[in-house]
């Protein structure tokens, strides 16, 4: 077991991250060990690699609750600075970029899964409810996808005007909703039930059906068409 109180310059070549990385490639570093490669230096007390481990023990070493961390929060480990604190936002962010850059704007929506898998890129690890629609044409593929609004822990505002115009634009057959429950209970408060109805009834008369009104938590998902609520 590694000391990580030590320098990692003290420690065998293969142990160190930078190194371990050239040598056996980045699939083989340990979260902890790619996490200290960002923070490069720890503190007095110990290595960047033991700064690491503390950080993700704060969050049950699980990388979605590191995730949500904010600057100062960040900030209050000792050894991490603005700078350091900053460099892995700025590394998390990039992760989360690039997911969102590999769903294809032709993504084939067959299932309530499907929209899951695309919406949760967008939808998890934040702390405020936000509200999205995914346009799809007649193949249900997703034309584009748009958030309509962001809010506070327990509500967003959605304006249908905003919604409409939107699906009106891309010349959408139909769409989904969704939005994220940050408290993680996935079932349906009355005013997501009211406003999905609002909607939907709006959806028939305009010609885009909503084929379907998704809540995500960071793990899991509910659907309204799936429970027969459309």
């Amino acid at each position: 077991m590694l000391v990580t109180n030590q320098s990692i310059k003290m420690w065998a070549e293969d142990d160190r991250p930078r190194e371990k990385l050239m040598l056996k490639g980045k699939s083989n570093l340990s979260d902890s060990e790619l996490i200290a490669i960002l923070l490069n230096s720890g503190s007095r007390e110990q290595s960047a690699l033991g700064l690491a481990q503390e950080i993700l023990a704060a969050s049950n070493n699980d990388l979605v609750e590191f995730s949500r961390k904010n600057l100062h929060e960040l900030c209050k480990f000792k050894g991490i600075g603005e700078a350091k604190a900053i460099t892995l936002l700025a590394a998390l962010e990039l992760g989360k970029r690039r997911k969102d850059v590999l769903k294809s704007t032709k993504t084939l929506i067959k299932s309530s899964n499907d929209a899951f898998l695309y919406l949760r890129v967008f939808l998890q690890d934040l702390q405020v409810e936000e509200f999205y629609v995914l346009f799809l044409n007649r193949r249900n593929e997703i034309i584009k996808s748009v958030r309509l609004s962001t809010g506070g822990l327990i509500g967003t505002v959605v304006d249908k005007k905003i919604l409409f115009k939107e699906g009106i634009e891309c010349l959408a057959s139909s769409m989904i909703l969704a939005h994220n429950h940050p408290s993680g209970q996935l079932k349906p408060s009355s005013q997501d039930l009211l406003l999905t109805k609002s909607i939907t009834e709006i959806a028939k008369i305009m010609d885009i059906p909503v084929v379907d009104h998704l809540i995500l938590t960071d793990y899991s998902y509910f659907s309204f068409a799936d429970e027969g609520l459309l």
